[in-house]
């Protein structure tokens, strides 16, 4: 398998949803709103553990994420300090000889809304979320994205945009899915970022 890298996303400023819900999720260090964040996936998944190993030797950062599945790997780090993560980054760049615009450019696979949820939609939905409660009533917006682990900048966006509630975030597999929750009007407003955000990136087709 040729190497590939998949995803690499800078998160700014994390939002205190899009941090709690990492938080709620990962095995490794607990990162906190205010952090910044990066996300690399590669594949072969073993690559990760090298990647892991040049950008927590390089830089004062901490690993939220290290996670190798069937076919891709994927790790998050974060600190209180931008030029830290963005350090750790370079150096795994360099050991790669990639650029950032090596990785591949992001896809929207599909964008669902539903307004005014139905109560046993509702319960499907709450059984198996990671993050807020979906209110019945409320409207919802799926994301659907490849490669899967870009819907964690998505989820943030979304949150600065608007006063929404993060239902969901899965960024580990071939699409990335990102569920969220609010009035009409909000959801729309946050769909919207999402999606420029997503659309904005650079990277190999």
């Amino acid at each position: 398998m040729s190497f590939q890298l998949r995803t690499y996303a800078f998160v700014d400023r994390m939002q205190p949803q899009a941090a709690a819900h990492v938080a709620s999720t990962c095995q490794g260090d607990v990162p906190v709103a205010g952090m910044s964040e990066l996300y690399i996936e590669v594949a072969p998944g073993n690559e990760i553990f090298r990647c892991a190993d040049i950008a927590l030797k390089a830089a004062e950062v901490r690993p939220a994420l290290q996670v190798v599945e069937r076919e891709f790997g994927l790790l998050e780090i974060h600190s209180n300090t931008q030029a830290e993560v963005l350090a750790a980054g370079e150096a795994v760049l360099e050991y790669l000889q990639l650029q950032v615009s090596d990785r591949l450019k992001p896809k929207i696979a599909s964008s669902m809304f539903v307004t005014n949820v139905n109560p046993y939609q509702a319960q499907l939905i709450n059984k198996w979320r990671k993050g807020n409660l979906l209110i019945p009533g409320k409207s919802l917006w799926v994301l659907e994205v490849s490669p899967a682990a870009y819907v964690t900048l998505a989820a943030n966006e979304a949150e600065k945009a608007a006063d929404i509630s993060i239902i969901e975030v899965r960024a580990l597999g071939r699409f990335g899915r990102l569920f969220i929750s609010g009035s009409e009007s909000d959801v729309q407003a946050a769909a919207r970022a999402a999606t420029a955000v997503i659309e904005e990136l650079e990277g190999q087709s």
